[in-house]
């Protein structure tokens, strides 16, 4: 007769080669769609895409879709990134590019979704890491307002006019009402020289205009700075019709009749002139 041990031995090996023990195992039940959904997070991320493009509005939903998606699938991968000085700086950069991102998913008009991206922004450059303790420090927040005037094309004389006022030192804490306040003087300065360049080509023909009529439009947008206030919501009207058709063309006609011959204003020079106005109503951060 066989020993006990090596009987035991053979029904174990039988057992393996039958696929384990006899006893049966309850099979899986299959997951349910509402469950996996559930499971995976996707409804969550799904509807957050939803509603940023709700809020945003792209004349493209496809290409905004998956440009979020491409910069969501970044920040997962940024766990996985090195904690050197050269990842910490990969790290940052990825911040900024994504807050960038925020920035320019709504245009400031757009008042309830521009200050969520504010928010959304402001939370991605504020976030600790292993090097990094939690919070907006000057260096990023001045980096994000060179960043957004660099890519509005703003020359750099009067950008730098505008972070003199508006910049943190590299060490200081921004907290959001400062970040807040450069990031939407910065896009509003973009505007504005943007409609200062249309007004200026509305004024030249056929040549360069007149001196003395390019002074008395900018006499006009002058007066307009200062009725806005921000504080005063009813002020907006006051320099609207300032700026309107009619208003305007009252000016330019006084201005025709004492025109100059032969001094004329270059655009580089409506500008400058035009942006120093707008410069000198900004506040500087304290």
């Amino acid at each position: 007769l066989a020993s006990l041990p090596s009987v035991k031995m053979a029904i174990l090996k039988r057992r393996r080669a039958v696929g384990g023990s006899p006893v049966p195992r309850p099979t899986a039940s299959p997951v349910s769609e509402a469950e996996l959904l559930a499971r995976s997070g996707v409804r969550g991320i799904l509807r957050e895409a939803v509603l940023k493009l709700l809020e945003a509005r792209p004349e493209e939903p496809s290409a905004f879709l998956a440009d979020y998606f491409e910069k969501l699938g970044q920040d997962l991968a940024e766990g996985a990134a090195p904690h050197s000085d050269h990842g910490s700086y990969l790290l940052g950069q990825q911040r900024l590019g994504r807050a960038m991102w925020y920035l320019r998913l709504a245009h400031h008009s757009q008042r309830t979704a521009f200050n969520n991206n504010l928010s959304m922004a402001y939370n991605c450059l504020s976030a600790g890491g292993r090097k990094k303790k939690p919070g907006l420090n000057g260096k990023s927040y001045s980096e994000v307002l060179r960043r957004i005037c660099r890519e509005g094309d703003l020359s750099e004389d009067i950008s730098s006019v505008l972070l003199k006022k508006i910049q943190c030192r590299d060490h200081e804490a921004v907290p959001f009402d400062v970040f807040r306040y450069g990031v939407l003087t910065c896009f509003v300065l973009l505007e504005f020289m943007s409609k200062a360049e249309i007004l200026f080509r509305s004024l030249d023909f056929h040549e360069q205009p007149d001196r003395s009529l390019c002074q008395a439009v900018l006499g006009t947008l002058e007066e307009a700075l200062v009725a806005s206030d921000i504080s005063v919501p009813a002020s907006y009207l006051e320099a609207g019709s300032k700026l309107g058709p009619d208003c305007l063309a009252v000016v330019m006609d006084r201005a025709l009749l004492r025109k100059d011959a032969g001094v004329s204003m270059t655009l580089q020079e409506f500008l400058q002139e035009a942006s120093a106005l707008f410069l000198h109503k900004v506040k500087p951060v304290l």
